[in-house]
C-alpha cells in the first residue's frame, strides 16, 4: 500500500501559512526551544518536572511553544537538536537547523509518502547535496519530518495549533532530531463537566541498537473530566484519559508493515496478538495546569499465550489545550519498547491534534 495522496484540508492550511512564515523556531516569538524547561518558568508556568522547554512565562491567554528537551535538559543523546524549524508555504519546503547531512537543511514534500492519516504532511531531506567547490554530489543521511496543523484558524488566519517532528534512522543509537508543538492563541478551561476529543496521529519510529526509520499512524480519542480530582497548588484536578488505537506502521516506501511488527512481537514474546496494542494514558491527578498544558505517562500491554500480561511500551505525552470553549488539543506522544527485537529499543514519536466536535 502506498500513501501518496495528501489530505486536501491539510494542503489548504499549509498554503495558508504563507511564504516565509515561521510556525516554529526563533522567528516565532519564543526562544526557539532553548528555554529553561523543567516547568521552572516564571509567571503562570507550572512548577513540576517534565514540562518541555519553550515559552518561559505562559498564561491561559498566551501563545505557547514547546520543544523536545536536549540531553542536558533530560533528553537522550541527539534529542532536541533540530531547531529553527520553518515552513515556506510558497514552495512547500521545510528548513531545519542543527542536523548534519540533511540536504543543506531543506526538506521537500515526500515522494513515496507525502502525507499520513490523510491529515499530516511528510517531508524528506534532499538525498544529495553538491560539493561547494566542484559540485560533486554528496549522499545525505535519511531524514524525515512530519508537519501537522489545526483545521481551526485564529483571528489572524493562522492555524490554532501545530506540531512538527524530525527524526533520522542513520545513527546507532537514536539519531539527532526533535519535535515542536504549539498553540497560537488562548484557552478557556471549564471548571466542571466532561469533554471528549477525537482525531488522528502520525509519527516516526527510530531504533536504539539498530538503524532504520518507519512511519506510524493511529486514531486518537482523549476524554477529560474537569473536576475528577481535588486540585492542588498550581495544578488543577482534571482527569485525562487517552487511547491511541488502530495503530499502523509503514516503511519509507509507504508499504504497510504492521503485520511484520505484530509477528515480531508474537515471536519474541510467545504471544498471538492480532494487532499493535493500544497506547493509553495513565489516569491520575495533576496532569493539567491552569494554562492548558498537559503532561502525563503512557503505557500499553498485551496478554501472551500463557495468560501473562506483558508490557509492550511505556513513555510520556505532552499537550496543550486551545480555544475559547477548549475545543482542541495538540501534542506529542513518545514511547519506547523492547518487545519487538532482541537488543533493540524502538521509539515512536507521534504528533496528534484532536477536536471536541
Amino acid at each position: 500500500m502506498k500513501i501518496n495522496a495528501a489530505g486536501l484540508l491539510l494542503c489548504t492550511f499549509l498554503v495558508g501559512c504563507g511564504g516565509g512564515d515561521a510556525p516554529f523556531g526563533e522567528d516565532s516569538g519564543t526562544d526557539g526551544g532553548t528555554g529553561t524547561g523543567g516547568g521552572t518558568g516564571d509567571g503562570g508556568g507550572i512548577v513540576r518536572e517534565g514540562l518541555p522547554p519553550g515559552t518561559p512565562s505562559p498564561s491561559p491567554n498566551s501563545r505557547i511553544v514547546r520543544s523536545e528537551p536536549t540531553e542536558s535538559e533530560g533528553g537522550k543523546t541527539g534529542d532536541g537538536s533540530a531547531t529553527g524549524i520553518r515552513y515556506d508555504g510558497a514552495t512547500d519546503v521545510f528548513t531545519v537547523d542543527g542536523l548534519a547531512f540533511d540536504g543543506g537543511n531543506r526538506y521537500a514534500r515526500g515522494e513515496n509518502v507525502s502525507s499520513l492519516n490523510d491529515e499530516f504532511a511528510v517531508y524528506e531531506a534532499f538525498q544529495q547535496f553538491p560539493d561547494s567547490s566542484n559540485s560533486d554530489p554528496i549522499n545525505q543521511f535519511t531524514h524525515r519530518a512530519i508537519y501537522g496543523v489545526s483545521r481551526n484558524l485564529d483571528a489572524e488566519g493562522n492555524p490554532a495549533t501545530q506540531f512538527a517532528i524530525v527524526r533520522t534512522g542513520a545513527y546507532i543509537p537514536y539519531g539527532f532530531g526533535g519535535f515542536v508543538y504549539q498553540r497560537e492563541g488562548s484557552v478557556d478551561l471549564p471548571s466542571n463537566g466532561q469533554a471528549i476529543f477525537n482525531g488522528k496521529s502520525a509519527g516516526l519510529r527510530d531504533y536504539d541498537g539498530s538503524g532504520g526509520l518507519d512511519y506510524s499512524t493511529a486514531n486518537v480519542q482523549i476524554a477529560i473530566d474537569f473536576d475528577g480530582f481535588n486540585a492542588s497548588s498550581g495544578v488543577r484536578g482534571d482527569a485525562v484519559r487517552g487511547t491511541f488505537s488502530d495503530r499502523r506502521v509503514y516503511d519509507l516506501s509507504g508499504a504497510d508493515i504492521t503485520d511484520t511488527i505484530v509477528s515480531r512481537i508474537n515471536s519474541k514474546n510467545d504471544a498471538s496478538i492480532a494487532g499493535i496494542p493500544d497506547a493509553r494514558f495513565e489516569v491520575g491527578p495533576g496532569v493539567i495546569d491552569p494554562n492548558g498544558e498537559i503532561i502525563g505517562s503512557v503505557f500499553s500491554n498485551f496478554v501472551d499465550d500463557n495468560g501473562r500480561v506483558r508490557e509492550y511500551e511505556a513513555g510520556k505525552y505532552y499537550a496543550i489545550m486551545s480555544g475559547d470553549d477548549s475545543n482542541e488539543i495538540v501534542g506529542v506522544l513518545v514511547t519506547e519498547n523492547t518487545a519487538e527485537l532482541d537488543n533493540v529499543t524502538v521509539r515512536d514519536t507521534s504528533g496528534f491534534i484532536v477536536y471536541r466536535d
